[in-house]
């Protein structure tokens, strides 16, 4: 039986592999072996139905990163094991998913991060203040321009037209952007922890 959620998992696969332009609700139909009748006894249309997926998406991705905030020992680890997932994530989903939203759906990814309350910019804000109480940052940093400082490095990592992947690794990225940003925010507690956690910093995917 072809269920709401059998529909949303299978589209949502097919928009982050091939991007949300070139997937339409025919090749949903043709992927499931069903109607369209089917899909639209579910949804209204196709940004209906992107709009579900991609608020799925963003929940699965943020329980993904609780669950790794959460088995942390220390900010530093969790930082890299986000990292990891962060990097993995790039290598997983067509780059054109989000560019597409973003230019045809516009208004939908605005709603989306507002429907799932900005997860990552409180995630960063909650490990910045996990930080500070460790004393493994800087008391007197300020919160809130370092998270948006770091969702802009995290972009930059991910800009192949500033840095091409046949000339800049993920690894070289992170050890020149990343790491030489969190060492200014360390204290000497966390100064002493980030080489012994530098290792989950290195990409091998």
């Amino acid at each position: 039986m072809v269920t709401r959620e059998l529909i949303v998992e299978t589209a949502t696969n097919l928009f982050i592999q091939h991007g949300v332009r070139t997937v339409t609700i025919d090749r949903i139909v043709k992927e499931m072996h069903t109607s369209k009748r089917t899909i639209y006894s579910h949804f209204e249309d196709k940004t209906e139905l992107l709009k579900t997926c991609l608020t799925t998406y963003l929940v699965k991705v943020k329980m993904e990163n609780e669950e790794i905030i959460r088995s942390s020992a220390n900010v530093i680890e969790a930082m890299g094991y986000l990292h990891q997932m962060i990097i993995a994530r790039s290598y997983q989903v067509n780059p054109n998913f989000f560019g597409d939203i973003a230019h045809y759906y516009p208004r939908l990814l605005h709603e989306s991060y507002r429907d799932t309350g900005k997860f990552a910019h409180q995630q960063l804000i909650y490990l910045a203040e996990w930080g500070i109480r460790d004393g493994i940052f800087q008391e007197d940093m300020d919160v809130e321009v370092v998270e948006k400082t770091v969702l802009t490095l995290l972009k930059l990592l991910q800009d192949n037209s500033q840095f091409p992947v046949s000339k800049f690794t993920k690894e070289r990225l992170t050890f020149g952007i990343m790491l030489p940003y969190l060492r200014g925010l360390c204290t000497e507690k966390g100064l002493t922890l980030l080489p012994i956690q530098e290792e989950l910093f290195r990409v091998s995917i």
